[in-house]
């Protein structure tokens, strides 16, 4: 009986996940900027309490974090914009001379003796379409620009109740209960992680961004961009975020660039992401290479291309939440490395 009854749980607890899923992905539209909204809000939230300390009062300081965002959002597209404009129209060229190179490389290949068919060798890697695929990511994250005021609107109410949310979760619990402290570990877990990633994938978008301006590789800080944004997903992050520029590499400049591009996205993420930070978080908070893949998938598949970018992110705040579960402890365990 106890087992049938078990059963039953399982199998309505997961007819309740597939509802909430089918949900969240009718409703993906909304649930996107309020999340981007969220994240906004956990980075700025340390300079907000930052001015309350100077007796500011809170309505002033959201006016002044949502101000300095959205000068920073207007100088970031300024600098990205034009880039993303010009690169979007020179694809078509950039993919024609991949596909030349590629042709001119298979056919040497053939010349010494190897048994290789062209067509199905472009079927399986084609670097065109891969700067096509790169084309689409960037006109999904300009049409997220659309959503800039409904983001502002979030970001403003979520920080005005942050401020007061630790008094009404005592005041409603009590002080001493154990569900508030838990509470407090878990968002305090959350905010390390988020600020401690953001302040070292803009370390890793810098130094791209110096390293293809020496070398001399076009639109170095659209691919800047990229590399801070790529940089919250880890093991295959950095690997994604190097291909557009060594694949531009190779067309504009030669081999011998393209090895400098490599070589120089080789050195970044050794240093920011195998020193800095786990140095500076104290604890690694990677997963498996298999837990990164499936999330860039089901996040992808939920929310779109924004939700490949929150993956990780997401994923993490899942995952510190089952460390700060006694009953689901074990799944933090099983996603971690």
């Amino acid at each position: 009986m106890a087992d049938t009854h078990s059963r039953s749980l399982v199998i309505l607890n997961l007819a309740g996940l597939v509802v909430i899923l089918a949900g969240m992905k009718a409703a993906a539209p909304l649930i996107v900027p309020f999340l981007l909204a969220v994240f906004i809000t956990v980075i700025s939230a340390p300079l907000m309490i930052w001015l309350q300390k100077f007796k500011i009062p809170a309505g002033l300081s959201v006016m002044i974090v949502v101000g300095l965002f959205v000068f920073l959002t207007l100088v970031v597209a300024n600098l990205v914009g034009d880039s993303i404009v010009q690169f979007s129209q020179n694809m078509p060229i950039y993919s024609e001379k991949l596909d030349a190179l590629q042709v001119s490389l298979l056919n040497k290949l053939q010349g010494y003796g190897f048994a290789i068919d062209i067509n199905s060798v472009k079927s399986v890697l084609d670097p065109g379409k891969a700067m096509g695929m790169i084309g689409s990511v960037f006109s999904s994250l300009s049409s997220m620009l659309t959503n800039t005021f409904l983001i502002l609107f979030f970001v403003v109410f979520i920080l005005l109740e942050a401020s007061g949310l630790p008094a009404k979760a005592k005041a409603a619990f009590g002080e001493k209960t154990t569900s508030v402290k838990k509470f407090q570990q878990f968002s305090q877990s959350v905010k390390k992680y988020l600020i401690i990633k953001t302040l070292v994938s803009l370390g890793t978008g810098f130094f791209a961004w110096l390293s293809l301006y020496l070398i001399g590789v076009d639109y170095p800080v659209l691919w800047g961009l990229v590399a801070f944004l790529l940089n919250f997903v880890p093991n295959i992050g950095s690997i994604l975020a190097a291909i557009p520029p060594f694949l531009l590499a190779i067309v504009q400049l030669g081999m011998g660039s393209a090895f400098a591009v490599a070589v120089s996205y080789l050195v970044i993420n050794m240093v920011f992401g195998n020193l800095i930070e786990p140095k500076i978080m104290g604890r690694t908070l990677n997963m498996s290479t298999f837990v990164v893949f499936m999330s860039l998938v089901f996040w992808g598949w939920l929310l779109g291309p924004i939700g490949m970018l929150l993956s990780i992110p997401l994923t993490m705040v899942f995952k510190i939440a089952m460390e700060n579960s006694k009953d689901y402890h074990w799944v933090a365990v099983l996603i971690d490395r």
